[in-house]
C-alpha cells in the first residue's frame, strides 16, 4: 500500500512539473500571432507585434515577460524577448 501511494505522488509530481516546463514561450497558440509565418521565423513589424502584445490578458504578457527574464530562454527567444522588454515588459 505504501508503495503504491508513492508511487501515484511520484506520477502526479512528474505530471505537475512537466507541465510547469512548458511554458508560454513554447506554446505555439501564444506566439503565432507574433509571427507573419506559420514556422514562426520571421516576425511581424514592431507596430504589429506591440499591437498583438497589448491585445493579450495582462497574465499572458507577465508569463513572457518573466519567461524573458531567464537568460537561457531569452537566448532561445531572442529577438522576442528584445521586444518584449523594449515594450516595458507586461505593460
Amino acid at each position: 500500500m505504501i508503495i503504491r501511494t508513492l508511487c501515484m505522488g511520484a506520477v502526479a509530481l512528474s505530471m505537475m512539473s512537466g507541465a510547469a516546463l512548458a511554458g508560454a514561450l513554447d506554446n505555439p497558440a501564444k506566439m503565432t500571432p507574433f509571427f507573419t509565418d506559420s514556422g514562426m521565423k520571421t516576425m511581424k513589424s514592431k507596430a504589429a507585434f506591440k499591437a498583438t502584445w497589448t491585445a493579450m490578458s495582462e497574465e499572458d504578457r507577465t508569463d513572457m515577460w518573466k519567461e524573458c527574464s531567464d537568460q537561457v530562454i531569452a537566448k532561445q527567444h531572442n529577438d522576442f524577448c528584445k521586444l518584449t522588454k523594449q515594450l516595458g515588459g507586461a505593460n
